[in-house]
């Protein structure tokens, strides 16, 4: 049965959600800001909560409509096929947003959506009383300029959460955002690379993940697999072709901070992963780091300072760093920071720069290219 899914990503990663779904035979992929679509059975959906690298989640859509009242919204929820994937001892909670809308109240619409789905459900379980009891089927809506998208959420927790990171320092990056900028960086099989601010180790990991092709999720469960409806043997299936996609790899990945504490840190998120042979790990200072390679990829997270005296510090550390990076020899960097002048202190300008966005900050991604070093010396 062909379905259609939506896939939230971060602001700024939308066409390479779309390009890593295009690469699982997903169907009729469709971009939107903060926003993918696409069509394919269950075992697509699994597929895509297993190994796609750079999406928040994967969401079931059962409809979409036009409400400006409460009864459109009502009668509309009610109209949709429910039984069809919800049963009889289900729990099927409902959060959601509303953005530009008529209906602007979420705690009403919450209400309203969860009725008419009820309503719906009494006649086909003939009851007038859901114990909710069962696997959770979690109702997910979006109301954009009075158009209702009503889903249920396959994956669970975020897909950012991989199960490897249990320990980190400060505010950690986001895995899904990791992947993606290792994506856009071009890292391959047998390249070096390195990350000199790396905390913990998230680059790193979905770095070594993404060169050996190993799935970023096939450790972890997803809300799907304890639906009825599905077949375990799906899930099965999407996890053994995941494992027959991994492929040894000779990558050379080098992550050090100055922080003792992350770099240990980061060895033990690398074991979880399974990864932590492909990755040395040392303590290191970013602005004492020697040249021991020529060619490969620096990918870097380094601190933003948030407060003044932060922002002093990181601006003198960036200035530092561009210093180091000009003795690398045919080395490409790509650096993210929310400092919208970082050319400016690196003393380099960017080939090119590309926003996105870590949690709620903004940030850019400056992107520098090896065959341009040559006139930057």
């Amino acid at each position: 049965m062909t379905n259609t899914y939506l896939v939230p990503t971060l602001f700024g990663l939308e066409g390479i959600v779309a390009r890593e779904l295009g690469f699982l035979d997903a169907q009729n992929i469709k971009a939107y800001d903060g926003k993918v679509t696409f069509e394919g059975d269950f075992n697509t959906m699994a597929r895509a909560n297993i190994a796609m690298r750079s999406g928040e989640r994967v969401l079931l859509v059962l409809g979409e409509f036009k409400a400006v009242t409460f009864d459109e919204l009502f009668e509309g929820i009610k109209a949709l096929p429910w039984e069809k994937y919800i049963g009889k001892d289900d729990c099927f909670p409902v959060k959601g947003y509303s953005l530009n809308s008529a209906l602007f109240s979420v705690p009403d619409c919450q209400a309203i959506i969860k009725k008419a789905a009820v309503e719906r459900l009494k006649k086909t379980y003939k009851t007038d009383w859901f114990d909710e009891s069962g696997a959770k089927k979690q109702i997910q809506f979006s109301i954009q300029k009075d158009i209702v998208t009503v889903m249920l959420d396959t994956s669970g927790e975020g897909l950012h959460k991989r199960g490897y990171r249990v320990a980190s320092k400060a505010a950690p990056l986001r895995e899904t955002l990791a992947a993606a900028m290792v994506s856009l960086s071009r890292y391959r099989n047998g390249e070096i690379m390195l990350d000199p601010f790396c905390g913990s180790g998230t680059i790193g990991i979905e770095a070594a993940l993404y060169a050996t092709y190993t799935a970023p999720n096939l450790r972890r469960s997803f809300a799907a697999e304890k639906w009825s409806n599905i077949d375990a043997k799906v899930w099965q299936e999407e996890r053994e072709r995941a494992i027959s996609k991994i492929k040894p790899t000779d990558c050379k990945i080098f992550c050090s901070d100055i922080d003792a504490e992350a770099v240990s840190m980061a060895g033990s998120n690398a074991k979880r992963a399974g990864v932590s042979k492909y990755i040395d790990f040392s303590v290191c200072d970013a602005r004492d780091i020697k040249p021991t390679f020529e060619g490969g990829v620096i990918i870097a997270n380094p601190p933003y300072g948030e407060r003044l005296m932060e922002m002093e510090e990181a601006i003198r550390l960036y200035k530092s760093f561009g210093k180091v990076y000009k003795r690398f020899n045919n080395t490409r960097a790509y650096i993210l920071t929310s400092h919208e002048d970082f050319e400016s202190q690196f003393g380099i300008k960017a080939d090119k720069n590309r926003k996105l966005y870590n949690g709620m900050i903004k940030c850019y991604l400056y992107q520098y290219y090896k065959n341009a070093l040559e006139s930057r010396k």
